[in-house]
């Protein structure tokens, strides 16, 4: 029972990560891309969460972490961008 659920969530997530992309893609604005992708890192979390309980291997918590971070540092990085134009100031 618990396997057919987490079989159907990850139908449900996959879903989702190919709408996310198509907003991705799509997005008619660059502010709407840097949202779409940072949910794009939120499900991928939960998509690699769900596959690791259904694995029943918690060898996947450093990747969730890692994803975690790095989608993190990529939303700043792109919001920063869109907002000043660059990523890193630099003074002279």
């Amino acid at each position: 029972m618990i396997k057919t659920i987490l079989l159907i969530s990850l139908g449900f997530l996959t879903f989702a990560i190919f709408a996310t992309i198509y907003r991705l893609v799509k997005g008619p604005s660059a502010s709407d891309r840097i949202q779409a992708l940072d949910v794009l890192g939120i499900n991928i979390i939960s998509a690699v969460a769900i596959f690791s309980v259904f694995l029943k291997n918690t060898g996947f918590f450093e990747v969730i972490l890692l994803i975690g971070i790095l989608s993190f540092i990529g939303t700043i990085a792109f919001a920063r961008f869109i907002e000043r134009g660059v990523v890193i100031e630099r003074r002279k």
